[in-house]
């Protein structure tokens, strides 16, 4: 059997939609101009997401940390759960701050990426921590509640918008791809001074001056970190049911005969009604 070893052809090795004398110009020249849409397309989306998590993401959870500071103030946040609260939101800021500070100046790879994601859960369970801490000590209002909504949700946000522009080092992280890189490396295209310095000052003004503020009037009021003492009546009223439906001290009888009700309700007949 002959072998034989000449080289391939030009049209072998070609691909195939893009074979010249195979198909029409036309086709071909169509083929090309879709794949480069396609390809600024994809590049227009990742510009886009960056634009968003810089101008849009950002200021949102500045803003919703000022709003949260004021309604600390506004319930007297020195007065009631004290500097121990303050001194987590101290925390919490730096779980948060930390990342994106790194993420202004270097390349985001493997590293950053964990480094993000182990700040991200960090700051989950000290949110969890201020909450359980604070609920039972000063009035922590529905509107307080959302903005903590805004400010756990925005990073995990920004968390997942890193994770999905730089999907090839989330996979090496599990071993699938590229090796993972773990150094720091300057951004290769850096942010605006501009930008650069405009959120600096915003960090300046929306976190660090007014929770240093704060900070400064909880331990002036109460020189120490240990927990402040619970109220005799907790400062925002939950509903707790009582089997025997009798009214408690300074109840109003509303809350009784809501009270009331649920224990019917909890009988074999369901409620008289």
């Amino acid at each position: 059997m002959a072998i034989s070893v000449l080289p391939l052809r030009r049209s072998d090795v070609t691909p195939k939609r893009f074979q010249p004398g195979k198909r029409p110009f036309r086709l071909d020249l169509l083929d090309r101009v879709r794949h480069n849409a396609d390809l600024e397309r994809k590049l227009g989306v990742e510009e886009a997401t960056r634009r968003f998590l810089l101008y849009v993401a950002v200021p949102l959870w500045l803003g919703a940390g000022l709003l949260d500071w004021w309604h600390h103030r506004r319930t007297r946040i020195e007065q009631t759960s004290g500097a121990r609260e303050s001194a987590i939101h101290a925390l919490m800021m730096a779980e948060a701050g930390v990342p994106a500070l790194l993420g202004l100046f270097v390349e985001v790879d493997a590293g950053m990426l964990l480094l993000t994601g182990a700040a991200l859960a960090a700051h989950e369970a000290t949110a969890i921590w201020d909450v359980s801490y604070a609920e039972t000590r000063r009035r922590v209002t529905p509107a307080e509640q959302h903005v903590h909504s805004l400010l756990e949700v925005v990073p995990l946000m920004a968390t997942s918008f890193l994770a999905v522009l730089h999907w090839d080092q989330l996979a090496a992280l599990f071993g699938r791809g590229e090796r993972p890189r773990f150094g720091l490396r300057p951004r290769r295209k850096p942010l605006s001074r501009r930008y650069v310095g405009g959120l600096l000052a915003a960090l300046g003004a929306c976190m660090a001056l007014p929770y240093a503020e704060e900070f400064w009037r909880c331990f002036r009021t109460r020189r120490t970190l240990a927990p402040a003492p619970e109220p005799a009546q907790p400062p925002t009223e939950t509903l707790q049911i009582v089997a025997s439906g009798a009214r408690r001290d300074g109840e109003s009888g509303e809350s009784a005969a809501i009270d009331a009700f649920t224990a019917s309700a909890a009988a074999p007949h369901g409620p008289a009604i």
